[in-house]
């Protein structure tokens, strides 16, 4: 469990007519207290334009908190907007644009990225929404680079995610920029999600992916990482599927949106962050028990993929 003396504040902005799941999503994630985890945990503060407003079918904002609360927040969270087509209300996007220029991070949910478009903060940046929202945003703001194609993006303290589900995704990775990967693990198992899906997964895939083949790589997935630490070659996890190395590339491309190397290095780096955070173990052993075989090979993989070396990361957290 790691300390810290206050908690993180968290507001979630709330419009009349907001869909309820993209408002559940943050209030399960920094709205429950786990002091198991962390303590304190975070303060959430739910921030609506209108109180007592209508969201969704049946359902009405409490509370008393309001846009000069989220002008002070450490965190803001704008989740989806009520119609893509209008403008938004204007004393909620002056409150976003003065809680960033205090110095919050800012993210959006699905269309929420409109919200922050209107704002100014995604000007020049690369941003995503909803794949179906996404050639409105590119028309109405053109200085946006609009990435239809990814789960969520990062830049700077702007975050910006596609619809719905990939909404978990990036407040998840939220949580892991705050306390590291072990926490971000654990907060995920508590909510029967996937720990990590890459900001660069696609959001959607162009036809379903069959029920044999998302349960073959599944128990391919599974016994991979029950073996991190020994060798594995792309054959090995084919023989196992009783596969070709092609069809079971075509089939991790289809259920996790990258080929199996991609996916080892990605879920080898994840439990090497892991290790790092919670134990004493030297580099060494660390890389050992990743499947990177010395600490050679996990600096040059941390240097590769997360810019940054296995001792200096975990002096992050240490700190």
């Amino acid at each position: 469990m790691r300390n810290r003396t206050d908690a993180h504040r968290v507001a979630l902005a709330v419009m009349p007519g907001a869909p309820i799941f993209e408002i559940a999503v943050p209030c399960e994630v920094f709205g429950v207290a786990r002091p198991d985890l962390v303590d304190p945990w975070y303060r959430l503060q739910v921030c609506a334009t209108e109180p007592g407003a209508a969201v969704g079918p049946g359902f009405v904002v409490g509370g008393d908190a309001g846009l000069e609360q989220l002008v002070t927040a450490d965190t803001v969270i704008v989740p989806a907007c009520t119609d893509v087509h209008e403008q938004q209300p204007p004393a909620l996007v002056e409150a976003v644009r003065e809680a960033h220029r205090r110095g919050a991070r800012i993210a959006s949910i699905c269309s929420g990225a409109f919200v922050l478009a209107q704002a100014g903060l995604l000007d020049g940046r690369r941003a995503t929404t909803h794949w179906m929202h996404a050639d409105e945003l590119a028309r109405r703001f053109p200085r946006v680079r609009v990435d239809a194609s990814v789960l969520y993006t990062q830049d700077d303290g702007i975050h910006t995610s596609a619809g719905t589900a990939a909404g978990i995704d990036l407040c998840i990775e939220l949580v892991r920029q705050d306390h590291g990967t072990a926490v971000a693990n654990e907060l995920a198992r508590r909510m029967v999600t996937p720990p990590h899906r890459a900001a660069d997964q696609a959001q959607y895939m162009l036809g379903p992916v069959p029920d044999v083949a998302a349960s073959t790589v599944a128990d391919v997935a599974d016994w991979a990482l029950r073996h991190l630490g020994e060798p594995i070659r792309v054959r090995d996890l084919a023989a196992r599927a009783h596969l070709s190395e092609r069809q079971l590339t075509r089939r991790f491309l289809d259920v996790y949106g990258r080929n199996p190397g991609q996916w080892l290095v990605r879920e080898r780096l994840r439990r090497a962050q892991e290790l790092l955070e919670r134990t004493e173990l030297t580099v060494d052993a660390v890389a050992a028990r990743c499947g990177f075989g010395t600490g050679a090979g996990l600096r040059a993989a941390f240097s590769r993929h997360l810019h940054t070396s296995p001792s200096e990361y975990r002096a992050t957290w240490a700190a």
